[in-house]
């Protein structure tokens, strides 16, 4: 019975499974493109979505074009309406920032003590606390 080798043929010491550094290279460097692509794909797909001068057949043309031949398609949408993407992109992020900022505010309560005070003031008149629970307030806003 004869021993079957996985030897490569012309490669002395080496397997079918030994990966050299040059393999290695190529593979990350395949990988590193391949999600190149798929971000610049996604990217695509989320700014033909968010355009809203596009009407509905233009989307639907874009999103055909792209399941037939998305690298070209992503390619002719980036030079043709690149510009308009990075805008609509910066449009998102600082509607995105600035509801993130009035959630904080809103959250966070006020800083300031005199306001503090103002709107303890004021409960003490409507009589929703006592003198004491607005001494205590004071104390509070006061740090």
């Amino acid at each position: 019975m004869a021993a079957t080798t996985n030897a490569v043929p012309g490669a002395v010491g080496r397997t079918e499974r030994d990966m050299t550094f040059w393999d290695f290279f190529w593979l990350m460097l395949w990988a590193f493109i391949f999600i190149s692509y798929l971000m610049v794909l996604f990217q695509v797909i989320v700014d033909v979505f968010r355009d809203r001068d596009l009407n509905g057949w233009a989307r639907a043309v874009w999103l055909v074009a792209l399941f037939v031949a998305p690298p070209l398609t992503a390619l002719v949408y980036v030079l043709a309406r690149g510009r308009g993407m990075a805008q609509r992109q910066q449009v998102g992020a600082a509607e995105s920032r600035a509801a993130t900022e009035d959630y904080i505010r809103s959250v966070a309560g006020e800083s300031d003590p005199t306001a503090q005070i103002a709107r303890a003031k004021a409960l003490l008149d409507s009589g929703a606390i006592t003198a004491a629970e607005f001494d205590g307030l004071k104390a509070k806003a006061l740090g």
